[in-house]
């Protein structure tokens, strides 16, 4: 080195950063030069062509001009490592990181700056792997990282697979001698709390010989995203102690430590510290108290709390329309939407996902097209999240068209959006569909999450189809969702719904943890099984367990009150749950209690009863009373009950025409009978066809009256004689009333052998072993009948059969049924 360019930096670095300089005169500055250097010359190697192109990159770049800048780059005759260092560092910051690692290949020198530049580019990115590939490349290289290089590779570990890459980054760490630097501990300990090591990070807090909020911040964060909310709100305290102080971050932490510990009195006294430590006007932490109130279900707080806040942004606007969607109260958080459409805040990060479960749960169509067509005019609706709601949405309103086309269109479809499209499938009923979509999405090879399997079980309960019920079961295991609440109590559910009892009990015994939710799919288990003492033992268990039941923890008890004639027990339960300050009791409440009882014959408590409900009797009401006016030979208000049935503006079926022309058949007023089919006919209602299905060998075999179209038919009608001569042997007697047809006795008596469920149980008889049981499935209420028929089955072969129907389970064996023929 020449002894100017020795004595030109030694001179240089005695100089101080100052103030802008003063105005120097012309005449004064050639006389007494300035004690000066502008530091880029230094960095570009005293080159003056290269400092000017250095300084156009530069102004090019501010203006996010890259392409320019390139060619700029391009043209100069000489490049140095500041030159490549500013076009990587601009094509990282525009996304560009392909690009960026071309001119990183291209360098023969780099520094610990360039390599960090990139690393920093993949760990924003998300592409932790790349990051740390990069890291080990430059080790390979032979460029040692410096402090800011291992904070910014740690930056971007926020992925619990990254733990041995932390680790490993960990020695190297130490090995360098930067185990004593802040900030590179701080990045540690968030990384160990990002990827879940939480062990790890608290044995690197204990020996940091130097810590910081930040440092508190990290843990405290690690803690309360892990659960470990106790430990979270602990260490706040500790943090407060030795007196730091709390930043935008801690409160956000420890706000949702307080959502997990459902503790509102402490969310309440971090909103006094909140507003002690001046934080109360930052927005971050306003956001994070916005979310503690509306999660706990305080709208009123949360409301008031919004109109408080001196700052709002579209975070603040999403979580309090969030909540009023949360709290069902949809009217509300569309005219917040309204209020932010005036906002100007960016249109793309409006809650469009939200809204769109609006139109979902009211199957509103209307307004879920209104919502995709602002959607796509804030080309929102190519965000995943957008696309699954969209998905959700149009399969919910029924138009499976649009949601298939949506998902077709999804350039990621992940398990969110096939889990969205089956659910779908599966709540319209069409669960068929669902499960051969579940099927499409294991070919893919995209893996089921507990959502899939909670909606996939639904469909596998609702077919009965016990042996796709146990297959999933396995793939719950052997995905590791056992320990899931919500499988576990689908699966639960699944096998209760398949009649076998024996199975759900086995699985609630094995749950490792239980809420309400698993408590209610058992308590609901034994009410659709007809166990009324059952529900009832689960509900009491359940209170005695610590768990408060709710909404749907009472509507089970009062459904098995109802199958069973338990009238008083059932007026408990009812009392019970208006007294409760907790549960505002629904109309299925109502519903149910009526049936009650109805079912009993107690119809001036019911009338009164539907007189003093906060809203008008429906439908399901309506028809509760007329079924039990037909048990209980009530024509006179059975004929007020189809009357107020046949003025409704909708109805679902034909259920109350069918109901009431079978009450004047049964009387023989055949004229009345032929009006109301008349009404039935202009009405455009038809009556649903009835149909049984059973499962043998893995398939579904579906049966419908006098149908002989199955391959087994012969031997199907076979068997169902023989039955008959042996059914006639214990002194069965079929009942005419059930045939209910203006034809000759013979005609019903032979019509009645046909039944959908008799057709059933005749194939299931010669397709299995003799002695196993039969589970048969029939989609409308099994007539009385086929009821006392199934029941001499049983003692005739010696097998104990279980039929579904619309209402209940009805378990028959040895001549009896589990209902006590109360039904």
């Amino acid at each position: 080195m020449t002894a100017f360019r020795l004595n030109l930096i030694k001179h240089c670095a005695s100089l101080r950063v100052t103030e802008s300089p003063k105005p120097i005169g012309l005449l004064s500055f050639h006389l007494n030069p300035p004690s000066f250097v502008d530091a880029r010359i230094i960095k570009t190697g005293f080159d003056p062509n290269t400092y000017h192109s250095n300084f156009q990159l530069q102004n090019l770049l501010k203006r996010g001009e890259v392409s320019r800048a390139r060619q700029v780059f391009e043209q100069m005759p000489q490049k140095n490592t500041f030159s490549v260092n500013l076009m990587i560092s601009s094509y990282v910051n525009c996304g560009s990181l392909s690009k960026a690692r071309e001119l990183l290949d291209s360098m023969v020198e780099r520094t610990a700056v360039t390599w960090t530049i990139l690393i920093g580019g993949y760990s924003q990115a998300g592409q932790y792997r790349g990051a740390f590939k990069l890291y080990a490349e430059m080790h390979r290289w032979g460029t040692e990282p410096d402090y800011v290089t291992f904070a910014t590779l740690l930056s971007g570990c926020s992925n619990m697979d990254a733990t041995k890459e932390v680790v490993q980054v960990h020695s190297h760490i130490i090995k360098l001698g930067y185990h004593s630097t802040l900030m590179v501990c701080n990045s540690l300990v968030d990384s160990y709390c990002k990827s879940h090591c939480l062990d790890f990070a608290f044995r690197l807090f204990e020996e940091m010989p130097e810590r910081d909020a930040i440092t508190f911040n990290a843990l405290i964060t690690g803690y309360s995203k892990d659960g470990l909310n106790a430990v979270a709100i602990k260490l706040f305290a500790e943090m407060q102690n030795l007196g730091y102080m709390p930043s935008e971050f801690t409160f956000a932490a420890v706000l949702c430590a307080g959502i997990g510990l459902d503790d509102i009195v402490l969310g309440q006294q971090i909103h006094g510290s909140v507003i002690k430590t001046n934080f109360i006007g930052n927005v971050f932490v306003g956001n994070a108290l916005l979310d503690f109130y509306s999660k706990h279900d305080y709208v009123v707080e949360a409301r008031k709390l919004f109109y408080e806040m001196p700052e709002l942004d579209c975070v603040s606007y999403n979580i309090i329309i969030s909540s009023y969607v949360w709290n069902g109260q949809f009217k509300e958080a569309l005219g917040f939407f309204r209020k932010l459409q005036f906002t100007k805040n960016d249109r793309k990060q409006f809650p469009f996902a939200t809204l769109l479960s609006i139109a979902a749960n009211t199957m509103n169509i209307n307004v879920g097209r209104q919502i995709h067509s602002q959607a796509i005019a804030a080309t929102a609706d190519s965000e995943s999240q957008v696309g699954n709601s969209l998905v959700d949405m149009y399969g919910k309103c029924g138009k499976f068209t649009e949601a298939r086309r949506i998902f077709a269109s999804m350039a990621d479809r992940s398990t969110v959006s096939w889990t969205a499209l089956i659910s779908a499938y599966v709540q319209k009923g069409l669960h068929e569909d669902g499960l051969e979509l579940y099927n499409e999405m294991r070919r893919e090879n995209i893996s089921p999450d507990q959502a899939t399997f909670a909606s996939i079980l639904r469909a596998s309960a609702n077919l009965a189809s016990l042996s796709l019920g146990k297959q999933l079961h396995s793939s719950v295991i052997t995905l590791g969702f056992i320990c899931n609440v919500f499988p576990a109590s689908a699966l639960l559910d699944m096998y209760a719904k398949c009649g076998s009892m024996k199975d759900a009990l086995q699985t609630f015994q094995e749950m490792p943890k239980r809420n309400v939710v698993c408590w209610n799919a058992l308590i609901s288990a034994y009410a659709q099984n007809g166990d009324g003492k059952g529900t009832l033992r689960s509900f009491e268990w359940m209170v005695q367990s610590g768990f408060a039941p709710d909404s749907v923890s009472f509507l089970s008890a009062l459904v098995a009150c109802s199958h069973c004639g338990l009238v008083e027990e059932g007026l408990h339960y009812f009392n019970s749950l208006m007294h409760n300050s907790n549960i505002v009791p629904k109309r299925e409440h109502y519903a149910a209690m009526v049936d009650v009882l109805c079912r009993s014959g107690r119809f001036h408590e019911a009338e009164k009863l539907m007189a003093g409900m906060p809203f008008e009797p429906d439908e399901i009401m309506w028809s509760s009373v007329l079924n039990s006016c037909r048990i209980h030979k009530n024509q006179e208000l059975a004929e007020r009950a189809a009357n107020r049935l046949f003025n409704m503006a909708e109805l679902r079926d034909a259920a109350a025409y069918v109901n009431m022309s079978n009450i004047y058949a049964e009387t023989g007023e055949w004229e009345s009978l032929r009006e109301v089919k008349k009404a039935m006919r202009e009405r455009g209602v038809r009556k649903v066809t009835a149909y049984s299905w059973v499962e043998i060998k893995h398939k579904i075999h579906v049966f419908t009256v006098n149908n002989n179209s199955h391959p087994e038919s012969g031997k199907i009608m076979s068997k169902i004689d023989e039955l008959a001569k042996e059914m006639e042997k214990e002194g069965y007697k079929a009942d005419p009333s059930c045939a209910l047809h203006n034809e000759d006795e013979d005609r019903k008596l032979e019509s009645l052998k046909y039944h959908s469920e008799r057709l059933a149980i005749a194939f299931a008889l010669i397709s299995t072993p003799e002695g196993s049981p039969i589970v048969v499935m029939k989609n409308l209420r099994a007539c009385t009948d086929c009821h006392a028929a199934i029941k001499v089955i049983t003692k005739i072969v010696g097998r104990e059969i279980t039929v579904r129907d619309s209402s209940r389970f009805h378990h028959f064996r040895d001549g009896l049924c589990s209902c006590g023929d109360f039904w």
